[in-house]
């Protein structure tokens, strides 16, 4: 399969052209990934370095198997940093040790316990009342909007910043206000996983700096209740019984706070997005038993917000016969493994209820797999359920093809929800 972004009569070979950050991969991903599925299971992308994993069965080896494939290039920035902008970090006292993500060592089953018991599958339910208030919240003013104007854009004041209140809440996050903690977020995001120029990493690592010296602030001052997430953390012994340090807990918090916000935002614009998209979707899910959540999950393995992940090869190893090297850096395309047809019939169907549909590798799987993975879940079909209840009679706004992509190494998404009043 070509691309449709290529000249057919182009006699090069099409994956030569491939640019992670390129528009035709970022608006239209799917052809490139049938390919590499296809043609280069195993591919070296020059680009970028990485060697692109693409097959289902492939990326779950490398998973399951932390021994050989090890997590510890999985925060390192994509774009190398120059000095200007390194500087601006260390003057700020920067650094993110390895902690969840990225952490292979002896401390990481520890601290995976520790961020589980604030997202596991009870305190999660316990919550949703609490998202069904603060969506309700959020919806008001978009409605008014809605009402004056005819159309609204459910990204910003809606998808986005649900996740964040519902975060700082079962966090426990006083005294900073939601779109601080966003910007900060999405900061994070693109200077570490995007490929912005000079000008632009110099912004956005004055915005990180920030965003750590605050947390910083927050760790160390021990004002946090004993209840709340870093209370939690300032208690923590690591496995030779000395206390966690400052360093690892900021690295802790920097790592949930983003993957609590920004990723769950991501997930909940794609699903409202794919929702009104669908014919007939939008009334159906407003009422019909079971199929918000549904949708979700569906949308997770077509289109989940983390496209990709990264992962270092231990020692020389073989996958799918390719030879790889020790220290191979390898990206695993998450959003390729919900596309491969060996195990999802039909992938370019969305279908809700199909039957082996929590078989995604959206969260990952293994001993990595995404903690959160209840509350993304949870928070993306109460607010599908929500929007769809409190505005149902809104469709997507002429022009919504046209809404610009978040096209970072590891994160896709609409970054407008556009909508006009039916």
């Amino acid at each position: 399969m070509i691309p449709p972004a290529l000249d057919v009569t182009d006699t090069r070979d099409p994956l030569g052209l491939l640019d992670l950050f390129g528009a035709p991969f970022v608006q239209d991903p799917y052809p490139w990934l049938d390919l590499l599925r296809s043609e280069s299971p195993v591919h070296h992308d020059p680009g970028t370095g990485l060697w692109l994993v693409s097959r289902y069965a492939d990326v779950r080896h490398v998973l399951m198997h932390p021994e050989v494939f090890l997590p510890d290039n999985a925060q390192n920035a994509v774009t190398p940093l120059p000095v200007a902008v390194l500087r601006i970090l260390v003057r700020a006292g920067f650094t993110l040790p390895p902690a969840l993500a990225n952490n292979g060592s002896p401390s990481h089953p520890g601290l995976r316990r520790l961020v589980t018991r604030f997202f596991n599958a009870h305190r999660v339910a316990t919550a949703v009342p609490v998202i069904e208030r603060i969506a309700d919240e959020l919806l008001q003013p978009v409605a008014s909007t809605l009402d004056a104007t005819g159309e609204g854009d459910l990204f910003p004041s809606f998808a986005q910043t649900l996740p964040c209140r519902v975060l700082m809440d079962l966090l426990g996050v006083r005294g900073i206000a939601p779109a601080t903690l966003i910007r900060w977020s999405d900061a994070s995001l693109e200077l570490f996983w995007g490929r912005p120029a000079l000008e632009r990493q110099r912004e956005l690592a004055g915005l990180v700096a920030d965003f750590h010296r605050w947390l910083t602030e927050t760790v160390r001052d021990g004002s946090a209740p004993a209840d709340s997430f870093i209370g939690a953390l300032a208690r923590h012994r690591l496995p030779d019984g000395t206390l966690l340090d400052v360093e690892t807990a900021v690295g802790m918090c920097f790592f949930v706070f983003i993957a609590g916000q920004s990723t769950t935002g991501q997930l909940i614009a794609t699903v409202l997005s794919r929702a009104l998209a669908e014919p007939g979707m939008w009334p159906r899910v407003a009422g019909e038993e079971g199929l918000a959540e549904a949708w979700v999950e569906e949308v997770l393995r077509r289109e989940p917000p983390v496209t990709s992940w990264r992962r270092i090869t231990a020692r020389a190893t073989e996958l799918s016969g390719v030879r790889l090297p020790a220290g191979a850096p390898l990206l695993l395309m998450l959003m390729g493994t919900g596309s491969d047809p060996e195990v999802f019939p039909a992938p370019e169907r969305m279908c809700p209820h199909r039957e082996n549909i929590r078989h995604h590798l959206a969260f990952g799987v293994g001993r990595h797999r995404c903690p959160g993975a209840s509350l993304a879940r949870t928070e993306a079909a109460v607010a599908l359920r929500a929007a769809a209840r409190r505005l149902p009679h809104i469709g997507q706004a002429a022009g919504s093809s046209e809404n610009p992509v978040l096209g970072l190494l590891s994160f896709r998404a609409p970054l407008r929800v556009a909508v006009e009043q039916r």
